[in-house]
């Protein structure tokens, strides 16, 4: 039995880190799903150390101020509009995130996430550190579209930069040896990437570019 005294006397143990990943964007805007994409691929692949935990960061804007507060490591994947070619990846770190989303705001989103680092750093609770890995877009107008191919492929380069990050961090990253439950996921089941290409309308069905019984009527 352990006496008051030997627990006491016993050394402290470390306090790991928090890291947090989060991905930012809207699945149903095309290449602006890229950040929960990147988030989504991530855990079916991967698991990691108790200390990290993988957020599907939507669009909610200041809805996330607790998630970066808490995080003492925090990686962002996102669209950012880098003027590059379709798909070109660039990593901005630590304090050049927080100016770099202020000049290159390309969707709604990335001005509420710029808020939420601000306030963050207010408030005195921010992460030690920051990296942003964004993707060059091609098309964030389609709605119901998915990733073009430029910015699905782009996602490999995304990852591998994500987990060598993350091991020097301490995420301790392993192959998956279990799939995913529906309720561990980050992504609802039907968003999945797969359900979602397999299951979506095409393009003439969805009228994603507006009804043709409207557009008829404007003739």
């Amino acid at each position: 039995m352990t006496t008051l005294v030997e627990t006491a006397m016993s050394p402290l143990q470390p306090t790991l880190p928090q890291i947090t990943v989060l991905g930012i964007g809207n699945l149903l805007w095309a290449d602006e799903g890229f950040g929960v994409r990147c988030v989504e691929a991530l855990q079916q692949r991967y698991e990691f150390a108790d200390n990290v935990a993988l957020i599907d960061g939507g669009t909610q804007g200041l809805y996330l101020i607790q998630h970066v507060q808490q995080a003492d490591y925090l990686l962002i994947f996102d669209a950012v509009d880098y003027n590059l070619a379709p798909g070109e990846l660039k990593f901005i770190a630590d304090d050049d995130v927080p100016k770099f989303l202020g000049i290159k705001k390309l969707s709604l989103h990335q001005t509420g996430f710029q808020e939420v680092l601000m306030l963050a750093q207010l408030t005195g609770h921010y992460p030690t550190r920051v990296l942003l890995i964004g993707c060059q877009p091609e098309n964030m107008m389609d709605y119901g579209g998915s990733l073009r191919a430029s910015v699905r492929a782009a996602m490999e380069g995304a990852l591998d930069e994500a987990l060598r990050v993350l091991d020097s961090w301490g995420a301790a990253p392993q192959k998956r040896a279990t799939p995913l439950t529906g309720e561990e996921a980050v992504t609802l089941p039907h968003l999945e990437l797969q359900r979602y290409e397999n299951e979506r309308p095409s393009e003439q069905q969805a009228c994603r570019i507006g009804d043709e019984r409207i557009l008829a009527r404007r003739a």
